[in-house]
């Protein structure tokens, strides 16, 4: 094009100066229908392949197809890069690219004083300034004073940029989410040759449309170079890793390969039977792709047909899968609860979201715990395991389903929005170093109908596994009380005791490691201890902590149930236990319960994760004596909203 061979001059004669930085935040954000998430995804790409450490936060609109230039309608994606290992997606972001004025009002709170805002001007016009509540156009006046605001027309250069493609104006306007990224894959030298590549390929069958992509592409870059508002690139180097292969990974994809290896580890097909749902959903998407390592995904009609399919693959001697969220965990419980009476191994997949009921489908929380441990009729203990970060997925599945085919119990594998949809770098795996998995089916009576379907191993106290249809092993199963060792229907109270508490040991007597703390000088008078995606922002906020002087040591639950047998030790070590958790306090109400420890809970309920900075501040509460206070006035003020919201209250 004569415009870019124009500005590319321009550039030539006044390059950008670059500034070396150790980390930066950025955050895209657009209205739902402007590929925010996928922009986001490139950068990531990007970055991934450059070799900086990364972690990131999308943030999707619960409706599929919200009102355009709505709040409710605006989604983003939050990614930070580092040149030294990360824990999270980070606090607040340096750069917000804001697609329309709904994007810049839901995020720009989030934003620290200084930080860069990028905004697309050709959007903000009077109808989408009224629409979410702007009187003046805040690019006119002291809204934006305390940020250093790029004002950039990127639907009009978008639109100019591909008019040789003679594409439609609505198709041309669609790739300004081009334009974004190659204006910040320019800013912040990431190399955009993976992104030209992965539009030519997304786009094979529309050439008009992948042509006019990277044309969009190209014009941000060159706009960045030749415009005078960018006088500085920033250079963030790549991170110093431990030696591996590695690879930027979703939770949810993580997750499925750690299934698929599973199912290699232990030499069975691979089962899933489930239904889609909000934010589990890629699970499915994910293990359908693998067929060629024998796994079979179904997609029922429902919740509850899907985990009694996963249960019959089970019984057949597959390794059955099922996946689901909150809503759904509540509708598969009375057939976890069979699982538990006939002793099969299952596993579920539980990847937590805001609740109750349908709540918030596309946000984060951490409220299904007590409903994993509890939720069935009858005494239904089953082995609770939850991965801490995307990458840890991988692990975590294979070690739920380890767990499940030695001990002969469903697992439920408690995920949550936050590491399902965000992603990391993970090292791979070498195959070798994975250890098998025996399933340890039944292959012959020792002798003519001397089979005991309920005897126990002694070490793990599981029962025998027989496929159905195994010569000489034919046995009764079903949801029915069934008499020690034999398999028989009894009713009699001595026994159903005795196989309640069977049941029970079985699960207390999974070996699971021992509780790791991190407290690197051993002078720490305060623990913080959680479990699942808390990791990184508790990690990040020790971490800063001790930066200050201040000793603070971590601790972090994988093992759910059975708790590691230190678990106790570990908690009375310190003067002060802190366990934050985004509910109103489960894991603390069951280690205050158990272990009869002052466990103090730091609690979060509201779709989003912890930042490391609101958890520093927890530090700082809990050593002074006022944490509290400060979780009861947290708990006081939401009341005092709530009073206030009621017709007649003041």
């Amino acid at each position: 094009m004569a415009d870019e061979t124009r500005l590319s001059d321009t550039a030539a004669a006044q390059p950008a100066a670059s500034e070396k930085l150790e980390k930066v935040v950025i955050r895209f954000a657009g209205d739902s229908g402007d590929g925010m998430q996928l922009t986001g995804d490139r950068f990531t790409h990007e970055a991934a392949a450059f070799g900086n450490d990364l972690a990131t936060m999308p943030n999707f609109p619960a409706e599929i197809r919200a009102p355009q230039g709505t709040l409710p309608g605006v989604s983003s994606f939050q990614i930070q890069i580092a040149d030294y290992d990360i824990l999270t997606a980070g606090d607040q972001p340096d750069v917000l690219v804001a697609m329309n004025p709904a994007a810049l009002k839901a995020n720009l709170e989030d934003l620290a004083r200084g930080a860069t805002v990028i905004v697309n001007t050709d959007e903000f016009t009077k109808r989408t300034l009224t629409k979410v509540g702007y009187s003046t156009d805040p690019l006119a006046d002291d809204t934006l004073s305390d940020f250093v605001v790029h004002r950039v027309p990127m639907t009009s250069l978008t639109l100019a940029a591909t008019e040789p493609t003679g594409i439609g104006k609505k198709d041309a306007q669609r790739a300004k989410n081009m334009f974004a990224l190659g204006l910040l894959s320019w800013m912040y030298g990431r190399p955009i040759a993976g992104t030209e590549q992965f539009v030519r390929e997304k786009f094979a069958a529309k050439p008009d449309i992948a042509e006019a992509n990277l044309l969009a592409l190209r014009t941000g870059w060159n706009y960045g170079e030749t415009t005078e508002t960018f006088a500085t690139t920033y250079e963030v180097a790549p991170a110093t890793l431990p030696p591996g292969t590695y690879r930027q990974i979703t939770g949810n994809t993580a997750l499925a390969y750690g299934i698929v290896a599973a199912g290699q580890l232990s030499g069975l097909e691979v089962f899933l039977g489930t239904y889609p749902i909000t934010p589990a959903s890629d699970i499915l998407h994910e293990l359908s792709k693998h067929k060629n390592f024998g796994v079979t995904t179904f997609q029922a009609e429902d919740e509850i047909a899907g985990i009694g399919a996963a249960l019959g693959a089970s019984l057949g001697g597959a390794l059955g899968i099922t996946s689901t969220s909150g809503p759904g965990l509540a509708l598969k419980s009375e057939t976890i609860g069979l699982a538990v009476m006939t002793e099969l191994p299952l596993l579920i997949v539980d990847v937590q979201r805001g609740g109750p009921s349908t709540g918030l489908p596309t946000k984060t929380e951490q409220a299904d715990l007590l409903q994993a441990l509890y939720g069935r009729n009858g005494e239904s203990p089953v082995a609770v395991v939850a991965p801490r970060s995307p990458a840890d997925c991988f692990a975590a599945a294979v070690e739920a389903a380890r767990i499940a085919l030695t001990y002969r119990t469903p697992v439920l594998l408690l995920s949550d929005g936050a590491i399902a949809n965000g992603s990391e770098p993970w090292a791979i795996p070498e195959v070798a170093g994975l250890a098998p998995i025996d399933p340890g089916f039944e292959s012959a009576a020792a002798e003519p109908d001397s089979f005991q379907p309920y005897a126990r191993d002694p070490e793990t106290l599981a029962r025998p596994l027989a496929i159905p249809g195994t010569a000489g092993l034919a046995h009764r199963i079903g949801g029915l009380e069934k008499a020690d060792g034999s398999g028989n229907i009894s009713y009699d109270p001595a026994n159903h005791e005795l196989m309640v508490r069977l049941r029970q040991a079985k699960i207390d007597g999974i070996a699971v490691p021992d509780l790791e703390v991190d407290d690197p000088d051993g002078r720490a008078e305060l623990l913080l201890i959680g479990w699942g995606s808390s990791f990184g922002p508790i990690g990040e906020a020790c971490r800063r902590a001790r930066r200050r002087g201040v000793p603070v040591a971590q601790a972090h639950l994988r093992n759910l149930n059975p708790l590691p047998a230190n678990t106790e030790e570990v908690l009375r070590r310190y003067r002060t236990v802190v366990c934050p958790e985004m509910n109103g306090g489960q894991l603390a109400t069951l280690l205050r319960a158990r272990y009869l420890v002052d466990v103090q809970p730091w609690t979060k309920i509201a779709g989003t994760a912890f930042s490391a900075q609101e958890l520093v501040g927890v530090i700082d509460a809990a050593l002074d004596g006022s944490i509290a206070e400060m979780e009861h006035d947290k708990a006081f003020a939401a009341r005092a909203r709530a009073t206030y919201r009621t017709p007649g209250g003041k």
